[in-house]
């Protein structure tokens, strides 16, 4: 079954981007998935193809008009495939859950996504609302648009699918992916032995694998610690329910 990717967006010509190269490309060629990209103009009313208006209460900027982005959503969703569960809207937005690696997962074991790229001030609540989306962020940061955060949860996403990245093991190794909590992942070295004066770990070097699983473990419990205390806070308390 291939995993089917629709980007609702005001610049379709962004689409694949980036995700039309390396293993997501060959992967997209291969038909392990797929990418539409509907322009949300096509489904305006009037003659100026007219997507937005301002805001109700006043402000700044324009916001997304509900009737528009909604007949684009139908469109997208038109013709699912019979007996199987329709694929989940997710709005691209500062407001939304952070994307994290279980999102990804889970997306990815689905049937698909259908994206909503806003731009402007973003869409009318009532459509985020009466179409039951998904509200998702990749950051605390503000973007010009959906478009750059869609790509970003495809890319998580489809680096997951069956057959794409070739090697289970590399995608269990990752940072995030331990079930036992969230590690930011080890360091990683390659020849010359020694570089600049720098040298490879003597334990790298062993061919012990159980020191070097160890190693890692730790430098992977270090780096962690450092640099992510929220994620090493989650994993104790994680550590700390599977011992209870």
């Amino acid at each position: 079954m291939t995993w089917r990717a629709t980007a609702l967006t005001l610049f379709p010509e962004m689409f694949p981007g980036t995700l039309g190269h390396s293993l997501a490309g060959r992967a997209l060629r291969e038909g392990r998935w797929s990418l539409d990209a509907l322009q949300i103009r096509d489904f305006a009313t009037d003659r100026h193809r007219t997507v937005d208006d301002t805001p109700c209460g006043g402000g700044a900027g324009l916001v997304m008009r509900p009737d528009v982005v909604d007949a684009a959503c139908a469109a997208a969703l038109a013709g699912e495939p019979e007996g199987e569960a329709p694929r989940p809207l997710v709005y691209l937005t500062p407001r939304g859950r952070l994307l994290d690696q279980a999102l990804a997962r889970e997306l990815a074991s689905g049937p698909g996504v259908v994206l909503v790229c806003g731009r402007y001030e973003g869409l009318d609540q009532r459509v985020i609302e009466a179409r039951a989306m998904r509200e998702v962020s990749v950051g605390d940061f503000v973007l010009s648009g959906g478009e750059p955060a869609a790509l970003l949860l495809l890319d998580a996403c489809v680096r997951l699918l069956p057959g794409v990245m070739g090697g289970a093991d590399s995608a269990e190794e990752e940072s995030f992916s331990d079930p036992r909590g969230a590690l930011l992942e080890y360091p990683h070295y390659t020849r010359p032995a020694v570089w600049q004066g720098r040298a490879v770990p003597d334990v790298l070097l062993s061919g012990h694998h159980a020191a070097v699983a160890k190693w890692r473990r730790e430098q992977a419990e270090a780096a962690t610690r450092e640099r992510r205390p929220d994620l090493w806070a989650r994993h104790a308390a994680r550590q700390h329910e599977t011992q209870d």
